[in-house]
């Protein structure tokens, strides 16, 4: 592919909610750029981008790709590199990551379905990752009850006003250009007076002539557009059916001629120092995509933001502090892999056998330390506890887990102390099944999830006394400690030492306090209500006896515990367990439903508020009904509902809740003992 200059570059992603034909379009794009033979479709697993054996089975886009190629207008050639992202929401990492790799977005808008959450949360996303410059690109017109004017005005409601359609239906199979259409129709005069009156905001010598003629020539309207573009002022609509072909060639030619080059939307390194898209000036790049490939193994998909990247160089990784070398660059297209020599600002390639750099890191020249800013990602609101198949697997089980971590960070794994288990956390529920899929496909590690268990705590809500006088005999040296201790609570911003030597007169030796610490603490390990690990509990010691021959470390060590569960046991102690702030976001039809559903959950509603179309629900709920709310959340809501989950704080247990834990773990004592 010939060196084509940087003002000629359209570097986009196409974003939008799931069903919202986004890949459709890909498939379209594509097509008319000459990248396949014939038209790829979801529907039979033959689309360019959902190319792994699961998105060709779920019928989803799972992975970001990215696809370059060449327009040709005339005299002119345009790079357009252009990225398919997912628009199931389990994967907003691969989105959020398309994102900073792009400098424009077009956003998908099915004919029949309007303006959805995933919609909306494309265009966080894209405001999130820097995007300004955002288009809209209407799909399925060809569709029973498409509706053009209803779309528009929904996506106008929505996100202002300046929204403005640049290309329209002319019939079922037909889009017009509205700028270089000279005979429109009637009804079509009014929306180019619109694209107009847009162009003429943006600047004031425009401004001026539109206000002298009324009306603004197709050259001044671009000078206009281009402008309201680069800085997200205005935001132009375009209309396709991308199963027939139509409107296509008319997208991507208004791409190459109003949205901008690399640029236009303005990199800047963390320490906020601009970076200009020179393919001069020293190299910038970061990952924002790793991926495993069956015969190449990992592969770096790398956008360049300044400078130049070539085969051969060395570069420096400036967030691990380590070098690189580029054995090869590819452009790639499914199973087909082109090489590439060169790549400059706005190119994305993607490069295999990377040592040690992984997503979001940033390549630069060697002796850079210019590093760019993390990807912001979203954190896990699922949790599935792991576990290998057979000896087999779980010899290769921690490899697996850290090349799937390596591929995917919005993934997380978690060795639980307390519970003995390893849990894997993400995004979704259909995050986690993929990541399995993975697993086995990348290192044949077979594994099963189940819902995790709950990290309990134990506490007291009364005060309490304990004794205990450890007394051991049998020939030679004997053991003797005792120990008298009270508990009571400790609040949870209670400042001070939670353990308190008061003994007075010696009745315990100073050289056997600490003994006495290390009792209690492994008493804490494990509480007298279901054996769950003790918090918010102080202690203190205030009596006790020694043996001036006999008392030894181990003695008041193990007296310290057994008066300190003696202690627990009369001082009311309770279950505790985790609670969650949740974050929900719908759209306003399912509010009933979310909130009515939450006390199922033992949960309850703290606020709403309204947010850009849609409402948000704060509430709380405890960790133990939460495993599987984003697969319950995604059913009542159709998918359109997102939710965040952090910890605030452990509580106590109802009464009746607690009864079934405490036997359940009696259970689990005895099959252990027996075992």
């Amino acid at each position: 592919m010939s060196e084509t200059p940087v003002s000629n570059v359209r570097n986009f992603v196409i974003l939008g909610h799931s069903g919202s034909g986004k890949t459709t379009l890909t498939d379209a794009v594509a097509f008319k750029l000459g990248l396949n033979d014939r038209m790829g479709l979801v529907a039979n697993g033959t689309s360019i981008s959902d190319t792994t054996e699961e998105e060709k089975n779920r019928k989803i886009t799972l992975f970001a790709n990215s696809f370059t190629a060449m327009n040709k207008i005339g005299e002119d050639e345009y790079k357009i590199v252009f990225t398919d992202s997912p628009g199931f929401m389990d994967f907003y990492g691969q989105i959020l990551g398309a994102a900073r790799a792009s400098d424009f977005a077009l956003i998908t808008v099915d004919a029949t379905a309007g303006v959805q959450i995933g919609t909306r949360r494309a265009w966080n996303a894209c405001k999130e990752g820097g995007l300004a410059s955002v288009a809209f690109v209407i799909t399925g017109l060809d569709k029973d009850n498409a509706d053009f004017n209803k779309t528009v005005t929904a996506i106008r409601d929505t996100f202002g006003m300046n929204c403005v359609p640049v290309t329209a239906p002319l019939g079922a199979d037909a889009v017009a250009n509205i700028l270089d259409t000279s005979d429109l129709p009637a009804a079509l005069q009014d929306v180019r007076n619109s694209l107009a009156e847009s162009a003429a905001e943006t600047d004031e010598a425009l401004m001026e002539k539109y206000f002298e003629q009324g009306s603004l020539d197709p050259a001044d309207i671009r000078k206009g557009l281009t402008t309201g573009i680069k800085s997200g002022n205005v935001h132009p609509i375009y209309s396709t059916c991308p199963l027939k072909g139509v409107g296509i060639k008319e997208l991507l030619d208004s791409l190459c001629r109003l949205l901008p080059p690399p640029g236009a939307r303005i990199y800047r390194d963390s320490k906020d120092n601009e970076l200009a898209p020179d393919p001069a000036a020293p190299l910038v790049a970061q990952v924002w995509r790793t991926a495993v490939d069956p015969f190449l193994g990992q592969l770096s998909y790398v956008r360049v933001i300044s400078g130049t990247l070539a085969t051969g160089m060395s570069v420096q990784n400036t967030s691990t502090d380590t070098k690189e070398s580029i054995s090869a660059m590819l452009y790639v297209v499914g199973k087909k892999q082109t090489p590439v020599a060169k790549a400059g600002p706005g190119d994305i390639v993607a490069i295999p056998k990377f040592k040690n750099t992984k997503t979001g890191n940033t390549l630069a020249a060697v002796g850079s330390t210019v590093r760019m800013p993390d990807l912001d990602l979203p954190p896990p609101v699922m949790f599935m506890a792991l576990e290998a198949k057979t000896q087999a697997d779980e010899d290769k089980l921690s490899t697996a887990i850290h090349r799937l971590l390596d591929s995917d960070p919005t993934l997380h794994y978690e060795k639980q102390a307390e519970t003995k288990q390893v849990l894997l956390k993400g995004l979704g529920d259909v995050h986690l099944d993929v990541a399995v899929a993975l697993m086995k496909a990348q290192t044949n590690v077979s594994v099963t999830l189940s819902p995790p268990k709950v990290p309990y705590r134990e506490s007291i809500t009364a005060k309490g006394e304990g004794h205990y006088r450890h007394k051991k005999q049998s020939g030679g040296a004997g053991q003797f400690g005792e120990v008298y201790l009270r508990v009571f609570p400790r609040r949870e911003d209670e400042e001070g030492e939670w353990f308190v030597d008061k003994t007075v007169g010696g009745s315990i030796p100073g050289n056997f306090i600490p003994a006495v610490l290390k009792g209690v603490e492994e008493g804490k390990l494990a509480g007298s209500v279901a054996g769950y690990p003790v918090q918010n509990v102080n202690v203190e010691v205030y009596d006790g006896s020694y043996h001036p021959v006999d008392s030894k470390e181990i003695a008041f060590k193990i007296a310290g515990m057994r008066a300190f569960r003696d202690a627990m046991s009369k001082a009311k102690p309770v279950l505790l367990e985790p609670i969650m702030r949740l974050k929900i976001t719908i759209p306003e039809a399912f509010m009933g439903a979310i909130s009515g559903d939450m006390p199922h959950k033992r949960g309850r509603v703290l606020g709403m508020e309204a947010a850009e179309g849609t409402q948000v629900i704060a509430a709380e709920a405890p960790l133990a009904e939460l495993f599987k709310y984003a697969a319950e959340l995604r059913s009542i809501t159709g998918g359109q509902g997102a939710f965040t989950l952090d910890f605030d704080r452990y509580d106590i247990v109802p009464s009746n809740v607690a009864q079934k834990i405490i036997a359940e773990a009696a259970k689990n004592r005895k099959d252990e003992d027996e075992d």
